[in-house]
């Protein structure tokens, strides 16, 4: 199928055509090219998540590739990267690959696995790394997310491992005997709702010590869900000697804060916490700096027993795909540079993922999100794509509706509705 999308705004630029022929982007398109009016939409390439939670195997209730793909497609994803903590665990080749193929299957995004660097997540051995990477699921990005490799000797021996093949270890960063029993962010909201505090520190500490081995080692660290002000400054000051440090930050981590918690929702309960509103303005600040290298929706779709219920006992995560780039939209406004790179480019190079993160040149694969700043939309749980409904957005108005996005030429959403 030939596309040609009429007075379409690149990155924000003038109007003009954009043909997609044989799934890549053309200076021109056939006669009998499916032609799509897209006045007033702006073109960004394809979005790419590096931390998405997809739960299969093992968790379908909560969340499938396949509904996990629908929903990152209607998000405007072309490629999202899927943690390793199923069950089984992704830490040996075959599971990877299993979930690899499901991706294949379903059609609507490109899923990478992310494979585990301890076997069964337990932090006392590495994984088969060298395995998963040469396996046809091609894995760059290990990582023990929702844990810590809190062993600083096998976190060295990971980044020592992963440097053969220009991999990345993706550090949930949480010093496990700062953080027992924490129920959210420590400071005067904790205190006054009488929960177990999560400190900054035990953040910050971790990025600290891993950041010096990486630094030591010379290989490449990648921080998830970066949440305090003080870890900012780690990562400017370890960024500043050069060493080869990316870091992440969720569409909430800049939104919401620990003042949510006060009513006891549980839907606002995430790891790590909400934090406090000088933590969101450091984020953004780092974001818009560069400090902070992509926007991670850290999508963690939970079942209705793990959510509905009282705030110690529920699962910590939010549904992130489908509303990920209205709230980058709501946080910064029409930045569309920033959103592409920040969205799409960047990931797409720490992921290593080819044919994503394209400049939208002729000739490059026809990876492409339409969106209309223009419209608004309500959040309504009911309708998400996700088989969770754990979203902290419902019943915000929110800017910035997913048209279309086009996978390698191929529509998985035209008119806001998944093609499949």
């Amino acid at each position: 199928m030939a596309y040609l999308l009429k007075g379409v705004s690149i990155l924000g630029a003038a109007p003009t055509d954009l043909a997609i022929v044989d799934g890549v982007i053309s200076d021109k398109a056939p006669d009998d090219a499916q032609v799509i009016d897209a006045t007033g939409l702006v073109a960004l390439p394809g979005l790419v998540d590096v931390h998405t939670h997809l739960r299969e195997p093992g968790r379908e209730d909560a969340e499938t590739v396949e509904t996990g793909s629908r929903a990152a497609a209607l998000g405007g994803y072309t490629a999202v990267c899927s943690m390793a903590n199923t069950s089984p665990v992704a830490d040996t080749a075959g599971v990877v690959e299993q979930v690899w193929r499901l991706g294949r299957e379903a059609g609507l995004v490109d899923v990478q696995p992310i494979g585990a660097v301890t076997i069964g997540l337990a932090g006392k051995q590495l994984a088969e790394l060298g395995a998963m990477a040469d396996s046809a699921a091609n894995v760059r990005i290990f990582s023990d997310d929702g844990f810590c490799v809190a062993d600083p000797r096998l976190m060295r021996r990971a980044l020592e491992y992963v440097k053969a093949f220009d991999g990345v270890i993706a550090q949930h960063a949480e010093e496990p005997r700062l953080t027992e029993g924490a129920q959210m962010h420590e400071g005067e909201v904790s205190t006054r709702l009488g929960l177990t505090g999560w400190p900054a520190v035990a953040e910050e500490a971790i990025i600290a010590r891993d950041v010096l081995l990486a630094e030591h080692v010379g290989s490449r660290l990648h921080v998830c869900h970066v949440s305090t002000a003080g870890s900012v400054e780690v990562l400017r000051q370890a960024k500043a000697r050069g060493v080869r440090v990316t870091a992440e930050v969720t569409p909430h981590h800049l939104l919401l804060t620990d003042e949510l918690a006060a009513g006891y929702d549980p839907v606002f309960k995430v790891n790590p916490p909400l934090r406090t509103r000088n933590d969101v303005e450091a984020l953004r600040q780092a974001l818009l700096d560069g400090v902070i290298d992509v926007v991670a929706t850290d999508h963690a779709p939970h079942a209705v027993q793990d959510k509905e219920c009282e705030w110690s006992y529920a699962r910590p995560g939010m549904l992130g795909l489908e509303t990920a780039l209205p709230i980058v939209l709501s946080v910064f406004g029409e930045k569309w540079d920033l959103i592409a790179d920040r969205m799409s480019i960047a990931p797409a190079r720490i992921a290593g993922l080819t044919g994503h993160g394209g400049d939208l040149s002729a000739g490059t694969p026809a990876n492409i999100t339409l969106v209309d700043p223009s419209a608004r939309w309500v959040v309504d749980p009911a309708e998400l794509a996700s088989r969770s409904r754990n979203t902290p957005y419902a019943g915000m108005n929110l800017p910035g509706r997913i048209v279309a996005t086009f996978l390698r030429g191929e529509a998985t959403v035209l008119d806001g509705k998944a093609v499949k």
